[in-house]
């Protein structure tokens, strides 16, 4: 697939690779990219508009904007994909188990159901209560609504697979259900779940900014949107763009994201794939 064949027949998922680079990078680069420590006070230029030495403005404390915008883009990137990630690897173990072996069906099913009977957020808010803020609890939280989804994700997934030839024949001669999963199944069942991935990373954005927005995440003074945007609630009539420039970056990650992981239903999915 070449370039101008994506161009042409996936436009919104290029644009959301694009966005997603963009933050990536800036996130990967931060220290080379930031003008100005994030942490710096400097009270004499509080709430400053932007121009030539802050380029997005100064915050109530003095404190650099665009520094501020660019690690917090690290801090949201770092807990939303490494959540994501282990997230991945619990739930679809779990999934599989329960797909492919029905002694652990009932109870792990039952214990999902459960844990999808309340919102994300909901469930969230209850662990970062229980354990406290910081950045490992904001990923244990976003981990705690993510594995379950994971997980009916794949049991579904491995159940429709299970009556296929090629998992029969491979049953016949003898093969192990550890190798038959690995090799037989997973690769089959791989691109809906590369998919859901995707999807979940700006629900675990979103949720990491607001648990910082309610004071319950990331603690400060570390740059993060959700707390940032917290922050200049207060100050958003007499200097908006304290909040304008942490919000926007936090709408097009999400935009971006989204965007992506469309494209990528779209491209793996033969019932919506353009021809």
């Amino acid at each position: 697939m070449n370039l101008r064949y994506f161009l042409r027949n996936y436009p919104t998922a290029f644009v959301g690779a694009v966005i997603v680079l963009v933050f990536l990078v800036t996130a990967l680069g931060a220290e080379q990219l930031a003008p100005h420590d994030p942490n710096w006070v400097t009270p004499r230029d509080s709430v400053q508009p932007p121009n030539r030495e802050y380029i997005f403005g100064a915050d109530h404390n003095g404190r650099d904007i665009l520094s501020r915008v660019i690690y917090g883009a690290r801090i949201s990137l770092l807990i939303s994909m490494t959540s994501v990630t282990v997230g991945l690897i619990v739930g679809v173990s779990l999934g599989a188990l329960a797909g492919w072996n029905s002694k652990y069906e009932l109870v792990i099913m039952r214990l999902v159901d459960m844990m999808l009977s309340f919102p994300g957020l909901i469930t969230a808010l209850a662990i970062v209560a229980i354990l406290g803020s910081g950045i490992e609890n904001v990923i244990a939280a976003n981990m705690a609504y993510q594995i379950p989804m994971f997980a009916r994700l794949t049991h579904g997934l491995v159940l429709s697979t299970r009556p296929n030839t090629y998992v029969m024949a491979a049953r016949s001669v003898g093969l192990s259900d550890f190798y038959i999963l690995l090799r037989h199944i997973m690769p089959n069942i791989l691109g809906p779940i590369v998919v859901q991935g995707s999807l979940l990373i700006p629900d675990a954005i979103m949720t990491t900014s607001a648990l910082s927005f309610l004071g319950l995440g990331v603690s400060p003074p570390t740059a993060e949107w959700g707390g940032m945007l917290q922050d200049g609630i207060k100050w958003f009539r007499l200097a908006p763009h304290v909040m304008l420039f942490p919000g926007g970056c936090l709408m097009l990650t999400v935009l971006g994201f989204n965007l992506l992981g469309d494209g990528m239903r779209q491209w793996l999915d033969p019932q919506l794939r353009i021809n």
